[in-house]
């Protein structure tokens, strides 16, 4: 079903949110290593909790008959690929927690799970972005940027249209917008999983990772917590076996074989990306060695060798990325 801007209307337009008009324009790229984690022990209250959040789980996931984003095609693989690159660098502007983001790509992809957008209509891939992030801001963030200062590319969406495109999202979404992300398990599995010793360490590479995964998955078809659970796993050790993994994940008392199985095979993805950025790290280095005595032809192929690391790296989950060249934006 093509979106349609007229879909927009809504019974209850006082439940929208008041935009600050101040900006927060203050953290740097990199997240917050203290953000929002509370490394403490593991108390009794606290696995009630997230037993709670697990079960919490279940009431989003995407049915058997809606379509993924895997059906569409590679014209809109590469645009989510797009889409979350922008969605994490508005963050930084912003100076949005990490966990917005991640609230901002779920409504993004449960979005596509009901809907569709016609090939080539760049615009509304953009728009939907902005309005999905506004979103997730006003849910999770203390001040929230007005959304006249959202700015994607050359394009300058005008207030009304993002909030338009908000009320579709809402009336999509069913206004079922409260949702639960891997980062809220990060200290329950660090500590059920690797003990005490270098939790904080330990936690900074699971976001890593989970931050390069969102690029990669449809993150509607992976639970929070199983996300959150092989990313740390993942940071904790990238030689894990199976059953070693099976044996650790024995600690959550709720989770039976298919929760142990999805863990394992998210923990493979996160391992993949983990060795690929090793293998184009060590490639680079070396490159760099050899062009410090090399001529300028030599500096030419040092950079051919850089981009081809890159590409490769990129191409390892999702098929069709040599198609994915940088869409050229007309202005509005």
């Amino acid at each position: 079903m093509e979106m349609e801007m007229e879909d927009s209307e809504n019974p209850w337009p006082s439940l929208l949110c008041e935009e600050e008009e101040d900006s927060c324009l203050t953290e740097q790229y990199s997240f917050k290593s203290d953000e929002n984690f509370d490394f403490c022990s593991v108390s009794e209250s606290e696995s009630e909790y997230v037993e709670m959040l697990i079960e919490k789980e279940t009431i989003f996931e995407p049915n058997s008959d809606e379509s993924s984003l895997g059906s569409e095609g590679i014209w809109l693989k590469c645009a989510r690929r797009d889409a979350v690159k922008w969605i994490l660098h508005t963050r930084v502007l912003f100076g949005f927690h990490i966990h917005t983001a991640y609230l901002s790509l779920i409504y993004f992809d449960r979005f596509f799970s009901r809907r569709s957008i016609d090939n080539g209509k760049l615009w509304a891939i953009r728009l939907l972005s902005v309005a999905c992030l506004s979103l997730a801001a006003k849910m999770e963030e203390c001040q929230v940027p007005a959304l006249s200062e959202y700015h994607v590319d050359e394009y300058n969406f005008e207030g009304n249209v993002i909030q338009r495109m908000e009320l579709i999202v809402l009336n999509t979404l069913e206004w079922k917008i409260s949702c639960v992300t891997p980062f809220a398990y990060l200290n329950y599995f660090a500590t059920k999983f690797c003990g005490e010793s270098s939790r904080i360490d330990l936690i900074n590479r699971a976001v890593e990772l989970i931050l390069a995964l969102m690029e990669e998955i449809n993150v509607v078809e992976h639970r929070p917590s199983i996300i959150a659970a092989a990313a740390v796993l993942a940071a904790h050790d990238y030689r894990l076996t199976e059953k070693v993994i099976e044996i650790k994940t024995n600690a959550i008392p709720s989770w039976g074989p298919l929760e142990k199985e999805n863990t394992f095979s998210c923990y493979s993805m996160l391992q993949e990306i983990g060795m690929s950025k090793s293998k184009a790290s060590k490639l680079i280095n070396s490159s760099s060695l050899l062009s410090s005595h090399s001529s300028s032809i030599d500096i030419l192929d040092h950079s051919i060798i850089t981009s081809r690391v890159g590409n490769k790296r990129r191409l390892t989950h999702i098929s069709g990325d040599q198609y994915c060249s940088k869409p050229k934006i007309p202005k509005s």
